[in-house]
């Protein structure tokens, strides 16, 4: 639904989106990152500007925290899986299990396959990962019914893991006439690079929790952020009467 099912047609996409996105050099590897997941017409031009910077890094990075919101799914607390491994059509992504086994014991993470079952905001990611990173292990989550401060304790919990990259997964606002859509878009960008994750409201968002729990911990731990591309549907493939904000940022 999301992206082309052959793997030919899939790998032939990502590669075009990567190849048309800028290249901006950063001083180290990237520690954290916000991406957006809807459907590939939409907005992979948008995250392909973040996918992209991972490249030169590809080598220093060996695990994936992905978190994104449920979408379809009703339930409290943060969604781990069961699974081995996450099929693509251009293969398997090994699944960390003692990373996740770790995270199980923290009293709001629950082992709930049904969450993960038809969750876009995670699966549009993967393909992204498999095209620009060599050899990695994913942990992925998805967030329901969780605290900002939660997601901060998760991230907080794992920031030392070696080689791990956290990756948000979130759209910013939905269904808004263009120049609203910039307005409202234009302020979670502001909050985003200021670290102010309590000027961000659930409508600027579908996956704030996720944002606002990374802000916390990138406050704590002094990071810079950078906006690497912000637009939105009338801008990629679609009117302008309704879109979907996109952004992508990246933290060093």
């Amino acid at each position: 639904m999301f992206y082309p099912g052959p793997a030919s047609e899939l790998e032939k996409s990502v590669e075009l989106y990567l190849q048309q996105a800028p290249v901006e050099p950063l001083p180290k590897r990237p520690k954290a990152m916000i991406v957006p997941h809807a459907g590939y017409i939409y907005s992979a031009p948008v995250a392909a500007s973040a996918y992209k910077q991972l490249q030169p890094f590809a080598d220093e990075i060996s695990q994936v925290i992905l978190l994104g919101p449920s979408h379809r799914v009703p339930f409290t607390g943060i969604a781990s899986s069961s699974a081995e491994a996450f099929d693509t059509p251009l293969g398997a992504i090994p699944l960390n299990r003692s990373t996740i086994d770790r995270i199980n014991q923290l009293p709001f993470v629950v082992p709930y396959d049904e969450a993960h079952q038809q969750e876009h905001s995670l699966e549009v990611q993967l393909p992204f990962l498999q095209k620009v990173l060599s050899n990695f292990t994913l942990v992925p989550l998805v967030i329901g019914q969780a605290s900002d401060e939660q997601v901060d304790q998760l991230i907080e919990y794992l920031w030392d893991e070696p080689g791990t990259l956290f990756l948000i997964s979130s759209d910013l606002s939905h269904y808004l006439d263009y120049d609203t859509a910039r307005q409202y878009d234009f302020a979670t960008m502001k909050a985003i690079e200021q670290l102010e994750p309590q000027k961000i409201q659930y409508e600027q968002a579908c996956g704030r929790t996720g944002i606002a729990g990374l802000l916390l911990a990138a406050k704590n731990h002094h990071l810079k952020v950078k906006t690497l591309d912000i637009r939105n549907s009338g801008d990629t493939a679609g009117s302008k009467d309704q879109v979907v904000g996109y952004g992508s940022w990246v933290f060093v």
